[in-house]
């Protein structure tokens, strides 16, 4: 027979098993003392798979990310257009916006002006640069609201009857990108956009600083840029090609780099959503 032990509390041992002879009127107050000594550790425990800890940091990602040589802000504005109308406002497009572009009394420079190719189709797609930053871009808003000249003002009464919808973000510019400056053609753009995952954009950053020394024996690196305002946490990487099978040849030459491997595999994870856009200049963009 096994023995039994009594315990100071009532607890008794029978059998090697642990056995609650308690009387019941202490229970409710043991289980209130049980289940108030366990919470914390439980909700710890629970906290600790959802949590994400990020280390303290001690300035905005953009401030650590960005140029700081100069205060550029850049707007990207992506422009579905009537598949009817695609040529008329693309005639507009080249006779106004190089005008804005030449105007010494708007500190921005039409970076460059596509049609998308491969990818939403009657698309126009229109990159701006606001030497200045803020300050730029809110002095190029109030000259054209409060002193328009009749041409721009004809200009975006014909373009809104042409359009579908219309969106924009403005950027930063990573710090070890190329400028994006203008170039003779004829190339092809792609624009590869990258939805990343919430709090994970100094994560790309670090990579990418090393990742794009491997994609610069062709010249092909345009310009990369992060949002600020907008849909956020999201990157461009501005490509320029021959055409498409030189694209092909450069990216796949990049794979037999040592280490390019590992990068694309630690950011890979990163990333939420990504999309490519093949890209056609207009004539009188800066890139060709």
């Amino acid at each position: 027979m096994a023995a039994r032990v009594l315990g100071a509390h009532g607890t008794a041992w029978a059998g090697g098993l642990l056995r609650q002879t308690t009387p019941s009127s202490l229970l409710p107050g043991l289980r209130r003392v049980t289940s108030s000594n366990n919470r914390p550790r439980e909700d710890s425990w629970l906290k600790s798979l959802f949590v994400r800890k990020v280390d303290p940091r001690k300035d905005a990602h953009s401030n650590l990310l960005a140029k700081k040589e100069t205060s550029s802000l850049y707007k990207l504005q992506f422009h579905n257009v009537k598949p009817e109308c695609l040529e008329a406002y693309n005639k507009i497009c080249q006779e106004v916006l190089p005008k804005i572009h030449e105007d010494k009394h708007y500190p921005c420079t039409l970076v460059g002006t596509w049609n998308t190719w491969y990818g939403e189709q009657d698309q126009a797609v229109h990159l701006w640069r606001y030497e200045g930053g803020y300050p730029a871009l809110t002095e190029v808003m109030n000259k054209l609201r409060g002193n328009q000249p009749k041409e721009f003002l004809e200009f975006r009464k014909a373009r809104s009857n042409m359009l579908l919808s219309r969106k924009n973000q403005l950027l930063l510019e990573f710090s070890f990108w190329n400028e994006p400056v203008p170039r003779s053609g004829p190339h092809i753009y792609e624009l590869r956009s990258y939805q990343l995952r919430p709090g994970t954009m100094i994560e790309w950053g670090n990579y990418w600083a090393r990742a794009i020394r491997f994609r610069q024996d062709s010249n092909e690196a345009v310009g990369g840029f992060f949002s600020q305002i907008g849909q956020l946490y999201m990157v461009h990487h501005l490509w320029a090609y021959k055409d498409l099978q030189t694209r092909e040849d450069i990216r796949n030459a990049a794979w037999h780099k040592h280490g390019w491997e590992e990068l694309v595999y630690y950011t890979v994870p990163l990333i939420q959503e990504m999309e490519s856009r093949i890209m056609i200049p207009l004539k009188t963009s800066p890139l060709q």
